[in-house]
């Protein structure tokens, strides 16, 4: 049959310089999709194979072949898989987009309307377009095939303008070859020297290292220098195999050792230790997929900054996709590393950016809750390794509580917290409940920077005291998660230094005759100073946590933290400034004496400095600043130097 020449549809001319110049971001994606052409068309013939044993077709040893050839700047991808006819060529490869030009150009014009320039990115990649991705890298393309079975192959050439040529060739073997004639190298545009043994391995290496087959390539291709054979002899060359066909996810778990799952996680997590857990997943069904996952035994030093490469390595039939991709796990498992293999995903054209759909919301949801598990299984039977993780990833973890409602309970059930009940040792919501006294209805806890000055807290006293277990929590997210969660197993999450706390109300001792009789007893001072502070606070009162410091700061139950304030300002979000509410401890001398002076003086005027030292003080005590420091320190000298 004679050479025919064809033209491309208006369409299909516009769709392939879309191809050659848009449409992917990274040139070297061109050797990804060519080879996973070549697998798929291998895994094609296998299972034609099955299915028709008569078939005359070697299958004995399958496999993709790279071929260089630096004088003519060619680089050729070459199967033995199920080929094609010449039917067939005209009908896949002649016609980009065979699903549909027309409609691939109307989705394109649509995505672009409503998502502004650059969202042909977010096309999906159902429309057969990969084998064009070559057309970035050369000059013209010829493909040379022959169908499994059959006597005659085709030969496909076109220079990726208007035109291709079709023609039957009758010495084409078995399968397809893709021979790509590269355009000079050119760094500036992403545009590599192909030629470049190095190069191809460092792609393969990078996106098709777990490809099924084998891809080989002359191992003397290029000596040390990259120019030629590396023993300089004229014999046939020997191949090497670039990839190394261990899809570790894919392989029954006595199957792997674990020295071999410890250095995918170091290939995938870029970390020279072993992990602390590995996790295995397999979903089967109507939507398939696998996956790998570590936990690392140490937090990498950037986990919390705002650029911190997150996401896990995404691949569909063992090609690799996506890098970091971060639609497959929430921000609080960052930390987490690993590959997902997934039967077929919906993506976009280049394959680099997936579509939102419910399979990966799917996947999301239950590659979370696998983890969740994980780490409860580690609390259970390893709590050594649990002492690790939470010590490394606690922090992060804790996120969830404030941004993952669906999964709160299950985070709140591997969360452990500092109390005053050990000193070293972390304890559970639910042991804190199992340990709760009787009369006893909430959970109580308290924030700070540290846990000495926690426990230093006057907050702290009465409880201290009274011995009530009391949480202590010191990561800035403490402060954010326990108002959002608010209650644990119908006991609410009290914070020691918000609201009213009255301990005498679960103690049977404590007398209301006297608490009335002291009431009316500091009556007089309460609101004189809640007048002389009033633009520092919106009110003194007598407090019932307090047994040795003379006073406390404490926020109003439904008020920010000042803690929680400055947070929030951080994050560039201005909230108004609580005022705080100022507790005077009625059994500390102190107070007893400015009770008495402020009783027995008509004029207060000589007190109103002590009030406000008082209130400084306070501040000072929860690790507060007061508000004018300057004068603040000139009002304590005085005072120093009178009363010497």
């Amino acid at each position: 049959m004679p050479t025919e020449t064809f033209e491309f549809q208006v369409e299909a001319r516009q769709l392939l310089q879309l191809m050659i110049h848009s449409v992917y971001s990274n040139k070297d994606v061109f050797l990804r999709e060519l080879v996973s052409n070549a697998s798929d068309a291998l895994d094609k013939l296998r299972l034609e194979k099955l299915r028709h044993d008569s078939l005359d077709a070697d299958v004995s040893d399958l496999h993709i072949e790279l071929d260089v050839d630096k004088d003519a700047r060619t680089l050729t991808v070459r199967d033995n898989g199920i080929g094609m006819s010449y039917d067939e060529v005209g009908r896949l490869i002649g016609t980009i987009a065979h699903s549909g030009t027309a409609q691939f150009l109307q989705e394109l014009r649509e995505a672009r309307e409503n998502a502004g320039e650059g969202a042909e990115e977010g096309l999906i990649g159902q429309f057969g377009v990969g084998f064009y991705s070559g057309f970035m890298v050369a000059d013209a393309v010829t493909l040379v095939t022959r169908r499994a079975g059959e006597s005659e192959g085709t030969r496909w050439t076109s220079r990726g303008e208007g035109t291709y040529t079709l023609e039957t060739v009758a010495d084409a073997p078995q399968g397809t070859s893709v021979t790509l004639h590269l355009k000079p190298a050119d760094p500036d545009n992403q545009l590599h020297d192909y030629t470049s043994p190095f190069k191809i391995r460092e792609i393969i290496k990078r996106y098709s290292d777990f490809i099924t087959w084998p891809i080989r390539m002359a191992s003397d291709a290029a000596g040390p220098d990259g120019s030629g054979p590396a023993d300089g002899s004229d014999e046939a060359p020997a191949f090497e195999t670039l990839n190394s066909t261990k899809a570790l996810w894919a392989r029954s778990r006595d199957e792997v050792s674990e020295e071999e799952y410890h250095e995918l996680y170091k290939h995938v997590g870029h970390d020279w230790r072993d992990p602390l857990e590995t996790v295995r997943l397999q979903a089967e069904g109507t939507f398939e997929y696998q996956a790998l996952l570590f936990l690392p035994a140490h937090a990498p030093y950037d986990l919390f900054n705002r650029d911190y490469k997150r996401g896990l390595q995404l691949y569909v039939r063992r090609v690799l996709i996506m890098e970091d991709c971060e639609a497959l796990l929430p921000p609080y498992l960052r930390f987490v590393k690993g590959v997902v293999d997934a039967a077929d995903l919906s993506l976009n054209v280049s394959r680099e950016i997936l579509q939102q759909d419910r399979h990966i919301d799917l996947m999301r949801r239950r590659l979370t809750k696998k983890v969740i598990s994980t780490v409860k299984d580690l609390m259970a039977k390893d709590p050594d390794r649990y002492a690790t993780f939470w010590r490394e990833f606690g922090t992060v973890l804790k996120e969830g509580l404030v941004t993952d409602s669906e999964n709160r309970d299950a985070l709140l059930a591997v969360a452990s917290f500092a109390s005053t009940r050990h000193d070293t040792e972390q304890t559970t919501l639910k042991q804190y409940l199992e340990r709760m006294k009787d009369e006893q209805e909430d959970i109580y806890y308290l924030t700070g920077e540290s846990r000495e000055s926690i426990e230093n807290s006057p907050h702290m006293e009465a409880f201290r005291d009274r011995g009530i277990e009391v949480l202590l929590l010191t990561d800035p997210v403490d402060e954010v998660w326990a108002d959002a969660v608010g209650t644990y197993e119908g006991k609410k999450l009290r914070s020691v230094a918000k609201g009213r706390i009255d301990l005498d109300a679960e103690d049977s001792d404590a007398s209301e005759g006297e608490q009335t009789k002291q009431d009316e007893e500091y009556a007089g001072l309460l609101g004189w100073m809640t007048d002389q502070l009033g633009e520092e606070v919106k009110e003194v009162r007598l407090s019932s946590r307090l047994t040795v410091s003379p006073a406390c700061v404490v926020s109003d139950a439904d008020d920010l933290t000042p803690a929680l304030e400055n947070m929030y300002r951080a994050m560039g979000q201005e909230v108004p400034r609580a005022k705080r509410i100022l507790e005077l401890n009625a059994q500390h001398q102190l107070v007893k004496g400015l009770n008495q002076a402020y009783t027995e003086r008509t004029d207060h005027t000589s007190l109103a400095e002590t009030a406000e030292l008082l209130y400084g003080l306070a501040v000072l005590a929860e690790g507060g600043q007061p508000k004018e420091p300057a004068r603040f320190v000139k009002l304590m000298a005085d005072r120093l130097q009178r009363a010497m």
